[in-house]
C-alpha cells in the first residue's frame, strides 16, 4: 500500500521510498561533539554506524560543519560570570551559552574520523559569523539570516530532506524546522541521531517536530 505522510514523505508497505530526488543531510558529526570532545553529545559517536548504512540508499549527500571563529559571541567564556548553558540575550533574543567548541581549523572542528562519506556533494560550514549562532543549516539564529542552502537545494532539484546527526535536539531539529516552514517533505532518522537532553529538550522539539509535519523513522525504514 502506498501512503503519504502530512509532510508528503511516501511510504510503501511501512518503508520510506528513496528517490533520485531526495537528499540526506547529515549535520556536524565532529570531534567536539562526540566522547572526549568539548561539547561532546552522549554516544554521540554511535550515530556513525547508522549513518553509513543509510547513505547507501542516498545519490545526494550534504554536510554540515559548525566552524567559529574563536571570539564567538555563543561561548560562555566570553561572557564575564556566566557559565557554559546559561543563557544570555543578544540582539537576535535568547541566546545558550556554550563551552568554546569547533573553533576553525582546530582538530575540534574536524570530522570525526570514523565517519567516511566521501561521496558528499558540500560541506556547509556554519556559526562562522561572530556575532550571531547559526543552529540550523538554512538560516542563522536570527532566523532570517540564510545559509544558501535553501537556493543550492532548489537548483539541484532536490525535493525531500532526510536528516541526520548531531545534535537531535539542536542543530538537527532547528534545519528539520525550518526546512518545514520553507516548504521541504522532511524525514529524521531517529536512531542516527543523539540529543544532548534527551530526556527533557529532545521530547519538547519532537513534539515540535510532528507538529511541523516532519516525520521520524527509524533507520530500518529506508530499506525497503
Amino acid at each position: 500500500m502506498r501512503r503519504s505522510s502530512p509532510s508528503g514523505i511516501l511510504c510503501k508497505n511501512g518503508f520510506m521510498q528513496i528517490t533520485a530526488q531526495d537528499v540526506l543531510l547529515v549535520v556536524d558529526i565532529q570531534n567536539d561533539f562526540c566522547p572526549g570532545g568539548a561539547l561532546a553529545v552522549a554516544d554521540g559517536d554511535a550515530v556513525i554506524g547508522p549513518i553509513h548504512r543509510i547513505a547507501s540508499r542516498f545519490e545526494h549527500i550534504l554536510l554540515t560543519q559548525d566552524w567559529h571563529p574563536t571570539h564567538h559571541s555563543s561561548f560562555a567564556a566570553h561572557h564575564p560570570g556566566k557559565q557554559p548553558f546559561d543563557s544570555v540575550r543578544l540582539y537576535y533574543g535568547e541566546q545558550t551559552l556554550w563551552p568554546i567548541h569547533c573553533v576553525q581549523g582546530s582538530r575540534g572542528a574536524e570530522f570525526h574520523p570514523a565517519l567516511h562519506l566521501p561521496q558528499a556533494e558540500l560541506i556547509l560550514r556554519k556559526g562562522f559569523r561572530p556575532q550571531i549562532d547559526s543552529y540550523s543549516a538554512f538560516f542563522e539564529n536570527d532566523r532570517a539570516t540564510p545559509t544558501g542552502l535553501a537556493g543550492y537545494l532548489r537548483e539541484r532539484g532536490l525535493t525531500r530532506i532526510f536528516l541526520a546527526g548531531l545534535a537531535y535536539d539542536y542543530c538537527v531539529a532547528y534545519s528539520a524546522l525550518d526546512a518545514r516552514r520553507l516548504g521541504w517533505p522532511v524525514a529524521i532518522v531517529r536512531d542516527a541521531c543523539r540529543a544532548i537532553d534527551p530526556a527533557q529538550r529532545a521530547v519538547r522539539m519532537e513534539a515540535e517536530l510532528r507538529k511541523a509535519g516532519a516525520v521520524i523513522v527509524e533507520g530500518v525504514e529506508l530499506f525497503a
